[in-house]
Parts: C-alpha cells; sequence; structure tokens
C-alpha cells in the first residue's frame, strides 16, 4: 500500500486529501480535511495579497503538516490555483511558504487546473461526451471532451467569490444586478464558439455544485445516498436557481444540505451553472465529486504504470474496489457472468426475453455482485445487498442505472423486489420493473446453479415447447447441491416467464 496527498490551494477554500492505493484494489480516499480561507478576497485592485492573506495561508499549511508529519507521508504535492496565480505577489508568497512551512508549492496553469478536472472526470463517471465546469472562488475552467478525449478546455478570471463581490451588494441579487450577472456570463461564454449548441451532459465539479446537488436532494427527499453522479433536469436546476435567488442569507443558512460557508456566493453560482447549460442547449446536469486533486494523483499513476487506470472501462476499476471490500470471489463471480449471460442469450433465441444490449450489460454486473451482502449477514444477503449497492458511490453508474443494479444483484423474490421498489416507484416504467424482475429471477436462479461453489455446470441448452422449457445441464462432477437448490429456486423464474421449467442435470 502506498498513500500519497494533495494540498489544494484554492481562491476559497485550501483542503488536504490522503489517499491510498494498491495495484489490485485502485485508489481510495483516506483523509479530506478543508477550510475556508477565501484567498481570493485579499487580493487587493493591483492584484497583490495582503498580508493578511498570506498569514492565513500560512497557518492553514502548518496545521495541514502536521496532518502529513502523523501520517508519515513523503508523496506530496502542493499546487496553488488562481487566487496564488492572480497574485501580483505570487514569488513573495511562495519564498513565504518554503520559509515558514518548508513546502514547494506548485502554481497550476490555467490549461493544467482545467486538464486535471477533465482527467477526473472522464475516470469516474461514464459520460462519453461532455462538458465540464469547475467553479472554484477566483476561475473557473471549462473543458469539452468527445468519446473521453479532450477537445477544447478555457479558463475564465472569474469565481463564486470574485462573482459576488462584484454583482452582489447586499444579501439579495437584485433584479438588476441579476440582469447585469447574465449579460456578463453571456458575453464570457459566447467567447468560445466550441461551446455553442454541443447537447451533452454538464459535469460539474467542485463545492458549489455539490452543494446544488446536495440541496435538490434535500428538497425531494431523494431516498439513496450520495451526490456523485447525482443528475439534474433543466427543470430541477432552474427551479432551484430561481429558489436561491429569492432567499435572504439567514434564510439560506438555514437551508438543508448548503454549507454555512457557501451561503453567500450560492446564488452567483447557480447563475454560472444555468448559462452555461442555456448557451450548450445540455442535456443535464451531472455532478462529480471527482475533480482537480483526483485528476492530479490518477495523471500521476498512469504516468508512472503503478496501477493501471482506464477512462473506457470505469466501473471496471470500481468493481476491484468492491471486490475487495466485500471479499468477492472473483472466479466465482465471472462463473455467474458467463452463466447468466449464456441463460439469457439462450431464452433470447428462442423469444422469452427480447435481446438488449444494455439489459445483458446490466445482466452481467448485476451477476457479478450477486449478493455480496453475504458478506455482512447471510441470513438477511438480499437486503444488505441492495443497500450497499444502492447506497455506495460506484464510479461509471449513474444513480438510476445503480438503483436497477441493486435490484437485480439482491432479488430474493417478487415480494422484496416490490418492497425495495417503492421509494423509486416514479422511477421505472411499467415495463421496465417487469424487466428487473426478469432479470433478477434469471440471476437467482443461475446462482444456485452453483449451490456447491465449484463451478460444476460447464454447458446449458434451452429447448422449447409450448407449455415448458427444458434446460440440460451439463456437469463436471457431483450435482446434488446444485439439483437440489435449482428445483427450489426456479420458480421464481417460472413465475416471471410464464412457463414451467424442467432440469435435467448430464454427467460428462
Amino acid at each position: 500500500m502506498k498513500k500519497t496527498a494533495v494540498i489544494d490551494i484554492g481562491s476559497n477554500t485550501i483542503r488536504l486529501v490522503i489517499y491510498h492505493y494498491e495495484s489490485d484494489k485502485g485508489m481510495r480516499e483516506i483523509e479530506n480535511i478543508k477550510t475556508v480561507a477565501r484567498l481570493s478576497t485579499y487580493l487587493n485592485e493591483a492584484g497583490r495579497m495582503s498580508n493578511e492573506g498570506i498569514s492565513i495561508l500560512i497557518k492553514t499549511l502548518e496545521a495541514f503538516k502536521e496532518i502529513v508529519d502523523y501520517h508519515k507521508l513523503t508523496d506530496l504535492r502542493v499546487v496553488a490555483t488562481a487566487a496564488v496565480r492572480q497574485a501580483d505577489n505570487q514569488k513573495d508568497i511562495l519564498k513565504e511558504v518554503e520559509k515558514k512551512v518548508g513546502w514547494n508549492v506548485s502554481i497550476l496553469t490555467e490549461e493544467e487546473e482545467a486538464y486535471f478536472g477533465y482527467v477526473a472526470v472522464v475516470h469516474s463517471t461514464p459520460i462519453k461526451s461532455g462538458v465540464t465546469i469547475d467553479m472554484g472562488g477566483g476561475s473557473t475552467e471549462i473543458t469539452y471532451f468527445e468519446d473521453k478525449k479532450l477537445k477544447h478546455s478555457h479558463s475564465f478570471p472569474f469565481g463564486a467569490v470574485t462573482l459576488k463581490k462584484k454583482f452582489m451588494k447586499g444579501e439579495i441579487m437584485t433584479s438588476s444586478e441579476q440582469k447585469k450577472l447574465i449579460a456578463f456570463l453571456k458575453d464570457r461564454f459566447n467567447s468560445l464558439s466550441w461551446l455553442h449548441n454541443k447537447q451533452v451532459p454538464i459535469v460539474a465539479i467542485g463545492g458549489s455544485a455539490r452543494n446544488i446537488a446536495q440541496i435538490d436532494q434535500q428538497l425531494k427527499e431523494y431516498p439513496i445516498a450520495g451526490v456523485h453522479q447525482y443528475f439534474m433536469s433543466k427543470t430541477s436546476l432552474f427551479t432551484l436557481r430561481d429558489q436561491l435567488l429569492s432567499k435572504t442569507i439567514d434564510e439560506l443558512e438555514k437551508l438543508d444540505g448548503l454549507s454555512s460557508d457557501r451561503s453567500d456566493i450560492i446564488a452567483p453560482a447557480s447563475q454560472v451553472f444555468c448559462q452555461l447549460f442555456e448557451i450548450t442547449r445540455a442535456t443535464g446536469f451531472l455532478f462529480s465529486r471527482k475533480g482537480l486533486r483526483d485528476g492530479i494523483v490518477i495523471k500521476e499513476l498512469m504516468n508512472n504504470n503503478i496501477t493501471p487506470v482506464s477512462k473506457h472501462e470505469v466501473f471496471i476499476n470500481s468493481l476491484k474496489e468492491l471486490s475487495f471490500d466485500y471479499s468477492i470471489n472473483s472466479l466465482d463471480a465471472e462463473y455467474m457472468m458467463k452463466l447468466s449471460a449464456d441463460l439469457y442469450q439462450q431464452l433470447c433465441t428462442i423469444g422469452e426475453f427480447q435481446h438488449s444490449e444494455d439489459d445483458l450489460l446490466l445482466l452481467k454486473r448485476g451477476a457479478y455482485l450477486y449478493y455480496l451482502g453475504e458478506y455482512i449477514d447471510s441470513e438477511s444477503s438480499s437486503q444488505h445487498t441492495f443497500y450497499l449497492i444502492a447506497n455506495r458511490s460506484i464510479d461509471g453508474v449513474l444513480h438510476h442505472d445503480r438503483i436497477k443494479l441493486a435490484l437485480i444483484a439482491s432479488f430474493k423474490n417478487k415480494s422484496s423486489l416490490q418492497q425495495y421498489l417503492q421509494p423509486f416507484s416514479e422511477w421505472f416504467t411499467k415495463e421496465e420493473q417487469q424487466t428487473i424482475r426478469e432479470l433478477g429471477a434469471l440471476l437467482k436462479f443461475a446462482y444456485s446453479l452453483n449451490g456447491s461453489k465449484r463451478r460444476l455446470i460447464n454447458k446449458v441448452t434451452v429447448q422449447q415447447s409450448s407449455r415448458e422449457l427444458k434446460m440440460i445441464l451439463k456437469a463436471a462432477g457431483n450435482t446434488l447441491a446444485e439439483e437440489y437448490q435449482s428445483e427450489k429456486q426456479k420458480k421464481h423464474l417460472e413465475k416471471a416467464i410464464k412457463k414451467s421449467i424442467v432440469l435435467e442435470f448430464v454427467k460428462k
């Protein structure tokens, strides 16, 4: 195991994040500590950072150094973005940090800041083409990528803190101030011809975007945990903006989901997201909790070939962590994937299922994770499986698909499926619910065919008659356990497809 850390000196916050990674388990964040410094407010009109601002920076870094020393970290990157980058006395600031703390600070260029955000997004979400926005306190980075390849990037020298300072004098942004801010944002965004009419999702990074997602979840009484890969429609985003713009600071501070240190800057921040949505004609607004710091570490891992990281296999990378955390036997999981896929293909061939590549992918993923809740308690493995998958952040899967995955990977019977579905009744059509039931029943049956955990069944042939299906199962050993379990569990699949199933085990 190796530990690495990034200290990100931003315009609004200063944050220390510690990761550990292993080639067979992937990368995990183990510490995340931040303080609100608002360094951009200590830049005067000439661009010089005041002694007070420098003092706040030094004191914060000295506190972080104690944590770094406690963890015995030797692999550390200290980076600074807009506030220090824009400071006229930048060299003096860096010298003071080196003198007082003993660290060399790297000033990220605008291009680097945008690039690292893009790297984090394409390695942690399933979005193939999109626009990213990383709005800090003093700068806003925007990129456009196609098929996970970076096409364009730009950094604007404004952020949530500086926009608030420039366009919002009181507690509530007036109508006149709103018009001026909108005109300003349209002018800046229109300067980038490559942004126009992209019709792709916006993937937002940073604290302001995270708070937008959290507030929306609280208002909707969202039934699952986590904001990573949380999706908002245009209606949801714009309605929330209007609500935020109408509230006083006191009212905002009482709003669930909004951090107290962002109550005065969330209104202008929400306007930025909406104006970007308009110019790109986006298909949705998505939050990614992976950003600049994660991008820095991921890029280093790739450069040094320390661990394989693929932007095209985001979910597969997540499986490493899940397999480790819940002691999934990879051989059994891969066997389940193959067996269930074979059964699915044959049932499609004879017309019992309607073939869908999306359903087949979902089935394979569910097969890999089927009943992972056994790790906690075998008697209630279905409940634990559903809860863990539904509420755990899994890179590469949006929330809607994560619930689908949780439902089929935890399938026990129709009644438990209906119980799990209850909070999500509006998420899925009746047709989708029936598909989930069929795939879940198929997985439960496939699971029973490995009752002794010896992977004995090596070929399945499905034959059809008018009233029943006959499955011929060729095995490489004594299938006593498999015969008992499959006869017991086939009823769920029979009810789903409305046909009886006859099993014939053949020892090779």
